[in-house]
């Protein structure tokens, strides 16, 4: 059977030489509108091109870059967020913009339709959920010193003693307490994934931020699954929640998990 192609009739609006900023990719059964603005702060209509149930999620744009401003990163987040709340999605990099609509359907829809179909196939009945954990600092230091007491009498050692007299223990200290703080991180970050493993179908964890973080995680959780993540979270919370401060975020687009590159 062959695909049908549809465009939606707001060609006749768009301004001369103007393109289409591209969001995602969903299915979807006939052309959709979405009620959100579209980046660029001009009032263009999100909408779909179709290729069959195959479409990409579009608003007219001139056909500029995108600079990544809080605004502009904003607006598409916000448009992938309503096109989340109806469709399995597979979002598109920030800034893509096509030079018109028979360009996205005959590069992305139709060429790359089985990548796609397949990608969707993966996704559907899922979501991306973040979770960062961070040490609370108050309790960090005397942890390491209740734990090694190597460091604490070295620590102890140097009080009293100026810098330039203790200038190599010094050394000393910062790296010893730089290889139990790594130890510890390690420790409490495999802690903390062990008691969502069971809730969660993939994993990926992202590069911690600053000294504090252990976990900088994403999560792709099958739906039925998600209020036993919850759960699990609300109950680390209660009993580490004086060491270990929890950032649970979501559902988010999924960027970890897919992410379609265009080149054109």
């Amino acid at each position: 059977m062959s695909a049908t192609l549809t465009l939606p009739g707001t060609a006749e609006t768009a301004a001369a030489g103007d393109g289409k900023y591209l969001y995602g990719i969903i299915e979807a059964p006939a052309p959709a509108r979405f009620d959100v603005p579209a980046i660029g702060g001009r009032g263009d209509e999100v909408h779909t091109l179709q290729l069959g149930r195959l479409a990409a999620v579009v608003s007219n744009s001139p056909r500029i870059e995108y600079d990544n401003s809080r605004r502009n990163m904003l607006a598409h987040t916000k448009v992938l967020e309503a096109v989340m709340a109806r469709h399995t999605l597979l979002p598109v990099c920030f800034g893509t913009v096509g030079s018109d609509a028979e360009t996205i359907i005959e590069k992305i829809l139709r060429a790359r339709r089985d990548e796609l179909v397949s990608l969707l196939g993966q996704m559907h009945g899922r979501m991306e959920l973040g979770l960062k954990a961070s040490w609370r600092e108050e309790t960090l230091f005397d942890e390491v010193l209740a734990e090694n007491p190597g460091i604490r009498k070295l620590r102890d050692s140097l009080v009293g003693r100026s810098p330039d007299q203790s200038h190599y223990e010094r050394i000393q200290l910062g790296e010893l307490i730089g290889q139990a703080l790594q130890r510890k991180r390690q420790e409490d970050e495999e802690r903390v994934l062990e008691r969502v493993r069971t809730f969660v179908h993939k994993t990926r964890l992202n590069k911690v931020i600053g000294d504090r973080m252990i976990v900088n995680a994403a999560f792709l959780v099958d739906e039925a699954l998600e209020p036993g993540l919850d759960a699990a979270i609300r109950a680390m919370d209660e009993e580490w929640g004086d060491r270990l401060s929890f950032k649970y975020v979501g559902p988010v687009p999924p960027y970890n998990f897919v992410t379609i590159t265009i080149h054109w």
